[in-house]
């Protein structure tokens, strides 16, 4: 309790050093993030549908469409069904936006923060594609969609010999990639652009289609997730489509798109990047804690 009270107190005074405004926002919700891959918890507030959000995201842009300036939120986030050594439903999230940055500046900062509270922590940052042909000796941009999914078959079972690019490309990154990516901090950037969420997508120095994002690995475990954020309403509006389109083709319930997101977009979001980082995870680290179990006061399990 003292160390998680400490971080806290040390990632405030992290942003306060650096005129980064704390920003307070909602926890629940009329709308939530409609990526296939994340799950709400649902409340109901006197019969209207109300849902715990999985970030601040969506309410932070609003406030960046406004005018904020450069903000960060320190706070609970929740995600149905989350469980396990590095999962709980209920988490601690920092995000932050830094205006007229793009994600390699981003990415120094993230740096600067693991340095201050991890000073002998190495850092190597690694392209997406690099990562892949260093271990694995295929260019996930270009390789054929039935080849991923032979090697996400032999990586798992034969249920994967119809998966999408995107999610072969997750299983082999997480299964395969990930556990060697060796000790400190690891930056990989330039993800493919069918895992481009809500970042901008551009084409790199080879003619290759790459979304501008990027994740941080602390040891071996993914710790944050970062973007050159996507400003274009109209883009965003085809991109909640498609997530629709790709909800109903997993079973899962629709969820409408967030209409005041896109009304702030459409007003003007200034070009800016952001992150997310797992507040729990990296207290794990500092802790060499094993399990979420160990530095949460009331885990799942115990409330």
């Amino acid at each position: 309790m003292r160390q998680r009270s400490q971080l806290l107190a040390e990632l405030r005074r992290f942003f306060a050093q650096r005129q980064v405004m704390e920003v307070d926002v909602p926890l629940l919700s009329t709308a939530t993030v409609s990526d296939h891959n994340i799950d709400s918890i649902v409340a109901d507030n006197a019969g209207v549908t109300g849902y715990l959000q999985t970030s601040p995201e969506y309410f932070m842009k609003r406030l960046l469409a406004a005018g904020s300036g450069d903000i960060f939120s320190l706070g609970k986030a929740f995600r149905s069904g989350e469980s396990g050594s590095r999962h709980n439903p209920e988490f601690t999230l920092l995000e932050w936006y830094r205006c007229g940055w793009d994600e390699h500046q981003l990415m120094d900062e993230v740096a600067e923060l693991i340095a201050m509270l991890l000073p002998e922590t190495s850092v190597r940052r690694i392209s997406y594609a690099d990562v892949f042909l260093e271990h694995l000796q295929i260019d996930p941009h270009l390789v054929e969609l039935s080849s991923l999914q032979s090697l996400a078959v032999t990586a798992s079972s034969p249920a994967w010999a119809e998966e999408t690019r995107a999610n072969c490309l997750d299983l082999l990154f997480s299964v395969l990639v990930e556990p060697q990516l060796g000790d400190g901090l690891v930056l990989v950037y330039d993800y493919p652009a069918c895992q481009s969420a809500l970042a901008k997508c551009d084409d790199d120095s080879q003619g290759r289609r790459i979304s501008r994002r990027f994740e941080a690995f602390l040891n071996r475990v993914e710790l944050a997730n970062g973007y050159c954020e996507l400003t274009d309403a109209q883009e965003q509006a085809a991109r909640f489509d498609e997530d629709q389109r790709l909800r109903q083709q997993s079973g899962k319930c629709a969820v409408a798109a967030d209409n005041r997101l896109l009304a702030a977009m459409h007003a003007g979001l200034p070009e800016c990047a952001g992150v997310a980082i797992g507040v729990d995870r990296l207290l794990m680290q500092i802790d060499a804690a094993d399990s979420i179990d160990q530095v949460i006061p009331f885990s799942w399990g115990r409330c």
